[in-house]
């Protein structure tokens, strides 16, 4: 079942956002306006909103997918569309159900209101609406692809093959040339053109590899090794790992502050968001957050990341000038991916 929760910032927080013009506001009709953060529980098999302005509970939007569920998501320029791409029932590498859809939500009128059907079980997970395109990517991990889906017809436009099993992840360049997929067991990244639709090179990175983020200059690629506290950077012009970041433990997410000066690191193993300083590629502090800390996301006006933590069913925000958690945001189960909708 897919629900839609609001929860309630702080007073500080609520004020922030309506300043900076990110409030999200609730008609008569008790609808979304605009500027909402989704959050994708995987133990719930929904999605959570929430309203940095109201503070209220939207919405439950039904899913008929029984056994399997979502991970992450992504949202329309407009704000008005999510996409919540149906996984399976366990974890990447693991024997399970496998997902073949992709769920479409109309944020307005909180219903489900189309299907991606990909044809056959292909385990879909990381999805980018790439405003440079217009195009939807998703990574459709047991066809060792990257499918591509027109959103105006929903139909598959193509696909770009990733040459390795388990692409879980993808992240673009900020002209939607380049992308890139951190494939989980193989421990490597595939670099794609995605205008030729062709693997550029494939980098070994370790014997396991998590998650991946691009610079804001699109320079450097960052991915999280699974078997030591290091992170790997990849020189986007060479293709090739540059240097590593010593980590006070295991990474996972990763995400780039506006300025481009920072980069936040998820530690699930000892509950900890690490901040690292792109100039000098080192960690300068830690910050505390709820246990399993998993995605790392930046609200669009550069003053607050948003972290889910998995196993407490929260969402930390973190104001990125004081460099502390200024909210605990309850979302549910397993919660996983984050999106923004404006």
């Amino acid at each position: 079942m897919l629900k839609i929760v609001i929860s309630r910032f702080l007073l500080g927080g609520i004020c922030l956002a309506l300043l900076s013009g990110f409030g999200l506001a609730q008609n008569r009709a008790g609808r979304v306006g605009r500027a909402a953060l989704l959050v994708v529980n995987q133990g719930d098999s929904d999605v959570s909103v929430f309203d940095a302005a109201s503070g209220h509970q939207v919405a439950t939007v039904a899913e008929n997918t029984p056994g399997v569920h979502g991970h992450e998501a992504a949202v329309s320029p407009d704000g008005r569309t999510a996409y919540v791409p149906i996984y399976g029932s366990t974890g990447v590498g693991k024997p399970g159900l496998n997902g073949r859809s992709m769920l479409v939500i109309d944020i307005p009128s909180r219903k489900i209101v189309n299907k991606v059907d990909f044809g056959h079980e292909v385990r879909p997970h990381c999805v980018i609406y790439d405003p440079a395109t217009g195009l939807l990517y998703v990574t459709t991990e047991l066809d060792k692809t990257v499918t591509i889906i027109d959103p105006r017809t929903l139909k598959i436009a193509g696909t770009i093959p990733t040459g390795q099993e388990q692409s879980h992840m993808l992240a673009l360049s900020h002209d939607g040339s380049r992308g890139y997929t951190a494939n989980v067991g193989p421990g490597t990244v595939s670099v794609l053109d995605m205008k030729a639709r062709k693997t550029l090179a494939i980098i070994p990175i370790s014997k396991t590899t998590q998650r991946i983020s691009v610079s804001r200059d699109d320079s450097m690629a960052f991915t999280a090794d699974q078997t030591q506290p290091r992170l790997a950077v990849i020189d986007t012009a060479t293709n090739k790992v540059k240097t590593w970041v010593k980590l006070p433990a295991v990474g996972y997410g990763t995400a780039s502050t506006q300025d481009g000066h920072w980069l936040l690191v998820a530690m699930p193993s000892v509950a900890k968001v690490a901040v690292v300083d792109l100039k000098d590629l080192k960690v300068t502090r830690t910050i505390d957050v709820p246990s399993a800390p998993q995605e790392v996301l930046m609200r669009p006006d550069g003053k607050v990341a948003y972290v889910s933590c998995n196993t407490t069913g929260r969402v930390a925000a973190i104001d990125l000038v004081g460099w502390k958690v200024q909210d605990i945001l309850p979302a549910g189960k397993g919660a996983d991916g984050l999106a923004w909708a404006r």
